[in-house]
């Protein structure tokens, strides 16, 4: 491994690319750093601290702390995604939406102004909100998070946090066209990287004052290897089903006879099934938990996935949107009509409905237990919090959870990019005798 990241740095264009992408990701990680006006960003931080398992601690975990912090890049690129998700899933139902997916390079290039025109639309409404929420002493246990509230106030924060959302988005263009691997993916990454810092650095507190055993410390980390190895394979394993092409004679040229297979991954959704399960579950239970009700506080404290009915409500969730995802991903009808069209058939399967039902069910078969692993790997911190409640949130992040998932989907993607530039200049990848798939 240690020879293919030499080799990496041999070939001139790759290794433009790589350096390209390390100066644009040191560029985002130090407008992480600049606060945005008019908000006292200390006692932000401080009020962060009390809802790591909220909706908003999530949010703070995708913008790399920028949110607790109040920066320019508070918002991070997550509406981006969020807008990217919605046109995803209208492509699927909208025809209009599908017809401009279908229709080649205008098409897409129609489907990305119209995700960029989206995001800036979702950037004023939350920067609106944020301000307004911010402005709010009560929100805040009667803390002033904004000396001076206003008009000026909101119209400059809205202006600030979508203009940071607007550079990071060009930002991750620029990385995926001049650098390697998905820019976006790479600077979501990089948030969440940059909080296990903290994380390692609040574990040697706790080891040092005593709180946590040096025992449990080894056996925590020989966990992580564990659940890295679970996330790689959920990640990776998919199931091949051979497709025989018949033979077509067009004048004197013979096309198809080939054999080939059609891979159905364990996890067609990735982490958007969990993102979308964490969300639903910890939205009302956020709001609620500002709430000087009581009951509504304690509704609240149980829709938290750090308790038992959270947890069995976020892997319900999951499973859920795992299949939900999947049905939108992979449609086995397309797929059947699709290998009709080119004279593709599975042996001893129909073509058409046949083929249809026999790929629906091999998918609804493989949903499950990669639902279920999904499911797990997502619940292993709180599981963690659970049965050791001196470890706090963000130590028990390094074990699981949409973190780790996603760091792990992109390294992968991107070393699969650097391989490919190796193999095709005959250099060997980072697995002896590896090769492309």
């Amino acid at each position: 491994m240690l020879s293919g990241f030499r080799d990496s740095f041999k070939i001139p264009d790759l290794r433009k690319r790589i350096i390209i992408t390390v100066l644009l990701l040191s560029v985002y990680r130090l407008g992480c750093y600049v606060p945005s006006p008019g908000i006292d960003g200390r006692a932000l931080s401080q009020f962060f601290e009390q809802f790591q398992n909220t909706l908003l601690g999530i949010a703070n975990l995708f913008s790399g702390g920028s949110l607790s912090n109040a920066t320019i890049f508070a918002l991070g690129i997550m509406p981006y995604i969020s807008v990217s998700i919605i046109l995803e899933l209208l492509t699927s139902i909208v025809p209009y939406f599908d017809n401009l997916r279908r229709s080649g390079v205008e098409g897409r290039r129609k489907l990305t102004q119209l995700t960029r025109f989206g995001t800036v639309g979702l950037c004023i409404f939350q920067g609106f909100a944020i301000s307004l929420w911010l402005e709010n002493p009560a929100h805040f246990n009667e803390i002033v998070m904004v000396p001076n509230p206003g008009w000026l106030f909101r119209i400059t924060t809205v202006i600030t946090l979508t203009t940071g959302t607007i550079f990071l988005m060009w930002l991750g263009e620029q990385m995926t066209e001049k650098g390697i691997g998905n820019g976006i993916s790479l600077i979501i990454t990089a948030s969440i990287l940059s909080r296990m810092p903290v994380a390692f650095t609040r574990m040697t507190q706790l080891v040092a004052s005593g709180e946590i055993n040096f025992l449990v410390v080894i056996i925590m980390i020989m966990l992580i290897f564990v659940v890295v190895a679970f996330a790689v394979i959920i990640n990776e394993s998919e199931r091949r089903i051979p497709v025989q092409y018949a033979k077509r004679v067009v004048g004197r040229k013979v096309y198809g006879g080939q054999t080939t297979y059609l891979p159905i991954k364990l996890n067609q959704g990735g982490v958007i099934p969990l993102i979308f399960a964490i969300s639903i579950l910890t939205f009302p239970a956020t709001f609620m938990a500002f709430s000087a009700n009581p009951i509504l506080s304690r509704i609240s404290m149980f829709l938290s996935p750090t308790r038992g009915v959270g947890m069995l409500l976020y892997a319900m969730l999951t499973v859920f949107f795992c299949y939900f995802y999947a049905s939108i991903i992979f449609n086995p009808d397309n797929v059947s009509d699709d290998l009709k069209k080119y004279g593709g058939f599975i042996q001893g399967i129909r073509p058409g409905k046949s083929t249809a039902a026999y790929l629906e069910r091999i998918l609804n078969r493989l949903t499950l237990p990669g639902s279920l692993m999904l499911a797990g790997i997502a619940l292993f911190p709180y599981i963690i919090m659970l049965v050791y409640r001196r470890i706090p949130g963000e130590v028990a992040n390094l074990f699981g959870g949409i973190g780790l998932l996603i760091i792990v989907s992109v390294l992968l993607e991107t070393l699969r990019q650097v391989e490919s530039h190796l193999l095709v200049r005959h250099y060997q990848g980072f697995i002896k005798k590896a090769k492309g798939r």
